[in-house]
């Protein structure tokens, strides 16, 4: 036996319920990375001792199903709060390949919780979708059903009552805390103050069933979209597809429409292809038999270079010789040497 399962045995029931709710609030108030190995081990420890806590409970049997809250002595109250303890812890803990598991054991606390308190009339709410199985064997949840505009707004207008409901209750809670921990406080706030904190915990329990809800969701889809990308079908072969013409008119539809004789139904190459098989073309072996020897290709470049250079030459000698009128004509105007019939 380690030592801290021995010194989980000297703990007694109210004990072990006051140091995991001491470490649920440590946990939260860590300004700590909620990864980090000190909020893991505080998580785990605080999970075995509530454990332990609801294995003492069940063994005292304190509660009755036929009962109702009023019946139950003060000091007993706190104890329904276990199983919303333990699903705020259980969330708490960090494992990505865990994670899917870890939403549903929380999800199963936080409705043992209000069904629990459902039971005790501890306040009147409605209990959320319980989840059920579906023919395939997966768990079906309330985030599935296809939500409405109208179950939208009722649930947004319940969480904002809840919001509203958990602060009032939280202000209430802190006046009291100090009167009952130092066990001054009478009866009657006592009951008061561990009423008030399973209320809290009814709506806490409302908002992360909601959440959950919608993680798993996401969850499921995540691994459908995963196991979809891992086997993807054969590509299929599709037909090409013929040409067409968009028109902005009915009256260019009729004209330029599929039926137009002079639409393109195939392409060059499918043309050029066919032409071929028909020996009407020439096929790409004997093109390469008919073109010019490279020898014969060098000598017709050459004869194309002379030829530009002779053409140079007779444009430079009647440039030349155009530049040389112009500057006799300058020099002579016109009429310049008919002077026969001057009078």
């Amino acid at each position: 036996m380690t030592t801290s399962e021995e010194e989980l045995q000297k703990l007694r029931l109210p004990d072990l319920l006051e140091t995991g709710q001491q470490l649920l609030e440590e946990v939260e108030a860590s300004t700590q990375p909620m990864g980090s190995k000190l909020i893991q081990d505080k998580v785990k420890r605080a999970l075995e001792i509530l454990e332990k806590a609801s294995d003492m409970l069940s063994e005292l049997d304190l509660f009755s199903q036929n009962e109702d809250w009023e019946e139950i002595a003060s000091p007993d109250l706190k104890y329904l709060m276990l199983p919303a303890l333990k699903g705020a812890l259980t969330l708490k803990l960090v494992g990505t390949s865990h994670r899917f598991n870890h939403l549903q054991e929380a999800r199963e606390y936080f409705m043992n919780f209000l069904t629990q308190s459902h039971n005790y009339h501890v306040a009147d709410f409605q209990l959320p979708w319980a989840q059920s199985s579906s023919p395939e064997g997966n768990p079906t949840t309330s985030a599935i059903l296809e939500p409405t505009l109208i179950a939208m707004a009722s649930q947004r207008q319940a969480k904002i009552q809840r919001y509203k409901q958990n602060k009032a209750v939280e202000q209430r809670l802190s006046t009291l805390k100090s009167a009952v921990e130092s066990g001054q406080a009478e009866e009657e706030r006592v009951r008061e103050y561990y009423l008030l904190q399973l209320r809290r915990w009814i709506n806490i329990s409302l908002d992360e069933i909601e959440s959950i809800d919608q993680e798993i969701e996401i969850l499921r889809e995540r691994d459908f979209s995963g196991e979809k990308s891992a086997s993807p079908l054969p590509p299929q072969e599709r037909s090409p597809m013929k040409p067409f013409i968009l028109t902005r008119s009915v009256a260019q539809a009729q004209v330029f429409g599929a039926g137009y004789p002079s639409l393109a139904t195939m392409t060059v190459n499918d043309w050029y292809e066919q032409h071929q098989k028909s020996k009407v073309l020439p096929s790409d072996q004997e093109v390469e038999k008919q073109a010019p020897p490279p020898e014969s290709h060098k000598a017709t470049q050459q004869e194309e270079k002379e030829l530009e250079q002779k053409e140079e030459g007779e444009g430079e000698g009647t440039h030349h010789r155009m530049q040389q009128w112009d500057d006799w004509k300058d020099n002579h105007p016109r009429g310049y040497g008919n002077r026969q019939n001057m009078g």
